[in-house]
């Protein structure tokens, strides 16, 4: 051994040793990149940021401030000290002992060797000196083999020495097992790691569990953070990291398929992709990826297949796990016992979120339809796909997917049939599918082929669609028929269908007949259908009996149901009674009843005692009426309070009771006071309360808040407004700016927008960006985004496409596509 330490000692002395000498540097100088943590997965779909490096938010566990108690006591010695981060692959164990370092000695120096042979000719040079990290990334790299046991010896020589100094390395439980392990006593096996396991013995051991437990979880900088958030979004049992290291690995086996079954493997998975995004839930069965893969293949590569083995070896590339995380096809638990479920196979969560994006407007082949038709897992599976290939104009390949989910017994898929064929035109096919929907308890399919007939002007053929759907219990038809009846003029009609609904049960339908009765002058009739009301505990009935009492002049009683009312509850009886009260001519009486109910608590009695006192010239006491029902959280009188304020000058009396309205659940309040203030031409007041409204959640703050900071020049601050809103699922306000930066001399500020509402899957967007590339001399450009847009059914794309190649698309074609749709190759689909 030592003859071997003097021939490397030799081997790195004068100029060649120094040149392979790795020199230290300031803890700070490093970066998370250059000590091999790995880069995060995006958790943004902004173009442009596939080849950066993404190094997410860092959420503190338990493990973190064991590590970190370890280094600070180290700090604070004159020994050195081994420290070893262990975890499995892709469980952050590099991030952890970075950010570890980074945290507890700022001030010391760095050395990270890149080699054994480096690491040892550091050592044997009497390096490193105190205050300094010797960082050992994946230190089984450098303790296997005879190089490895060299270094193993060198470095419990360099921690014998005075410190203070850190070697802290990370490290897999299994290399560690396998390196701490003697050979079995009697077996004749040679010790190879004789001096790996004695360095290793004497280490400072710190675990990093392999899942984010509960309150890592609820971090808010999980939320907050896109890369963490994507990955929470998109990893089981809380195994974030392993989606934020493996990801990018995972989508590079993907996408860089290697021979020779690659392109199977290939095939196989974005057959899966699209299945996955375009809704089937399901385990994904090996006979539909079987079926399905050929279509993404090309010519030469099936008839290269080996038609016995291709399937297989395209299985087990899309199985093999990447950094020994995880595989592109994930196996299934099988239900009844240990094991996977044979030919299921689930897709990678981040893979599929992956595709979410990569494949947003990508429209399979008819293979996948077909194979979806013929072995999809279940009816929720077929309806699903069926509804995408509808969003996607594919209207022939969903009305199949239907049909198979209908024959296996889902009446969702009939109300779907019916509506497709309905749209082509073909409304007694559309009738007999509504009608076997309707028998198999989804009557919603008559009513709506009903309302389609309303629109059309057939109110006999909706009345008789209405009835057909009132006769299997639906009481919203015979609602709806009644209504339909009312508004002909056919209040007997009309009073009939809602007796029917009462007769049957239907507590909605008392209330319209009692108000059809008095309509007709029947005002007994209309007092015993409210009675019936009153019976069933409903105690606004009370309300309405005390009503038609005093309409018919039985004052006492009247007053006895208002007052029965008001105990029930119902405020508002007691301000009925006070309308009813001063119409008489009784203003005393009508004001004791709206005080009863003021003192109570009725924000409503109050601001009619404050206009009451207005109209009487009483200002002061009118504001303190309207004060109060402003404290009672009347968004009226908040609101009144803050024009009153206003009106006096009191800007900050006004921002309060804006504030409080806020805070009360109507940011609107900021708002309007906010445009006010922009009115007047106090852009920056304007501002402040806008931002507070938009913080407070007003979606309509946030529009005003982008236009009053595109309209003072500050374009950046303007989409970002416009971006917070889409982040939070609002794309008016990007569309909007986009749209006022369509102008020539801004229009290469719209592009960005313009691309963003296209990422988020917004097929006009990419008509907008195709406008612009051609603008801009790009023909090529605009015809791949205008057909990207045509593909899923977009006509106005499909209409640019056309001109684009000088002719102008057939009204005929235009209409044919409207009403039957693409087919899978995104050719005009005939009648059908």
């Amino acid at each position: 051994m030592a003859g071997r330490i003097d021939t490397l000692h030799q081997h790195f002395s004068g100029p060649r040793r120094a040149a392979r000498l790795d020199p230290p540097r300031p803890v700070a100088h490093w970066t998370a990149q250059q000590l091999g943590v790995h880069p995060a997965i995006h958790g943004t779909d902004a173009a442009g940021t596939e080849d950066t490096f993404v190094l997410p938010g860092y959420v503190e566990r338990e493990h973190d401030r064991r590590l970190r108690g370890r280094l600070l006591a180290a700090a604070g010695s004159e020994r050195a000290a081994l420290v070893l981060v262990r975890g499995t692959s892709c469980n952050g164990k590099t991030r952890t002992a970075f950010e570890a370092v980074r945290t507890c000695l700022p001030g010391w120096n760095l050395v990270f060797p890149k080699s054994t042979e480096g690491l040892i000719a550091l050592l044997e040079a009497g390096a490193p000196a105190p205050r300094t990290v010797l960082w050992l990334n994946e230190a089984q790299n450098h303790l296997h083999g005879i190089s490895g046991e060299e270094a193993a010896a060198a470095l419990r020589s360099r921690l014998e020495k005075p410190g203070p100094f850190v070697v802290i390395g990370t490290l897999w439980p299994e290399y560690h097992r396998g390196l701490t392990t003697p050979p079995r006593p009697g077996t004749g096996t040679r010790d190879e790691h004789p001096h790996a396991r004695a360095l290793l013995s004497t280490a400072v051991l710190v675990d990093v569990p392999a899942a984010f437990t509960g309150p890592s979880l609820q971090d808010p900088l999980v939320r907050r953070d896109p890369s963490l958030a994507a990955a929470a979004r998109t990893s089981d049992d809380g195994r974030i990291l392993q989606t934020l290291a493996a990801g990018p690995q995972l989508v590079d086996h993907y996408q860089q398929a290697t021979e020779p079954h690659g392109a199977y493997g290939h095939a196989v998975i974005t057959a899966a992709m699209d299945a996955r995004r375009l809704g089937h839930t399901s385990p994904l069965p090996a006979a539909l990826l079987e079926a399905a893969a050929p279509g993404y293949l090309t010519e030469r590569q099936r008839a290269d297949a080996d038609p016995d083995a291709w399937f297989a070896q395209a299985l087990s590339y899309a199985r093999e796990r990447i950094k020994a995380v995880a595989p592109a096809l994930e196996p299934v638990a099988n239900p009844d016992g240990m094991g996977p479920a044979p030919g299921l196979f689930r897709l990678n969560d981040y893979l599929d979120h992956h595709a979410r994006t990569a494949r947003r407007y990508a429209v399979p082949p008819a293979s996948f339809w077909n194979a979806v038709r013929d072995h999809a897992a279940g009816t929720s599976d077929l309806t699903a796909v069926a509804r995408s290939a509808k969003a996607r104009s594919r209207y022939r390949i969903a009305a199949q997917l239907y049909q198979r989910a209908a024959d296996g017994g889902d009446p969702a898929a009939l109300v779907e049939l019916s509506r497709l064929h309905a749209r082509m035109g073909k409304h007694t096919e559309a009738e007999r599918l509504a009608e076997r929907a309707a028998d198999a308890g989804r009557t919603d399919a008559l009513r709506e082929l009903a309302h389609r007939r309303t629109s059309d002007g057939d109110t006999a053929g909706a009345e008789r669609l209405f009835r057909r759907a009132a006769d299997r219990g639906d009481h919203q038809a015979l609602s709806q028929s009644a209504w339909q009846r009312k508004r002909a003029g056919d209040a007997a009609g009309a009073e009939r269908l809602w007796q029917r609904a009462a007769d049957a049960g239907h507590s909605f339908a008392l209330p319209e007949l009692g108000q059809l009765r008095e309509q007709a002058g029947d005002i007994a009739g209309a007092l015993r259908v409210w009675q019936q009301v009153a019976e069933t505990g409903e105690p606004s009935a009370l309300v309405e009996l005390g009503r038609l009492h005093w309409t018919e002049g039985d004052i006492a009683r009247a007053e006895g149901m208002f007052q029965q009312a008001a105990d029930a509850g119902l405020l508002y009886a007691l301000r009925d009674w006070g309308r009813l009260r001063a119409r008489a001519g009784d203003a005393a009486g009508a004001e004791r009843l709206f005080q009863r109910a003021a003192d109570c608590g009725d924000p409503v009695a109050l601001q009619a005692l404050g206009k009451r006192y207005e109209d009487a010239g009483d200002a002061a006491v009118a504001e303190r009426f309207w004060e109060r029902a402003a404290e009672e959280g009347s968004l009226e009188a908040i609101l009144e309070m803050v024009a009153r304020r206003r009106a006096a000058g009191d800007l900050a009396g006004a921002e309060g009771f804006a504030q409080q309205a806020a805070d009360g659940g109507w940011p609107s309040a900021l708002a309007e006071l906010g445009q006010l203030h922009r009115a007047y031409g106090d852009d920056a007041a304007a501002e402040r309360l806008l931002q507070r409204a938009a913080d407070a959640g007003d979606k309509e703050a946030l529009l005003q808040l982008m236009w009053v900071r595109e309209e003072s020049g500050n374009a950046a601050e303007a989409t970002r407004v416009a971006q917070r809103a889409a982040d939070a699922g609002d794309l008016m306000p990007l569309r909007k700016l986009a749209i006022h930066r369509q102008m020539p001399w801004i229009a290469e500020s719209a592009e960005p927008l313009w691309q963003h509402l296209a990422d988020a899957g917004d097929t006009s967007a990419l008509v907008a960006l195709g406008k612009l590339r051609l603008r801009a001399g790009d023909a090529a450009g605009a015809e791949r985004l205008w057909r990207s847009a045509a593909d899923v059914g977009d006509l106005e794309a499909l209409s640019e496409l056309g001109r684009l190649r000088g002719r102008t698309v057939d009204p005929a074609v235009m209409e044919g596509v409207r009403r039957f749709g693409l087919e899978a190759d995104g050719s005009p689909a005939p009648p059908w």
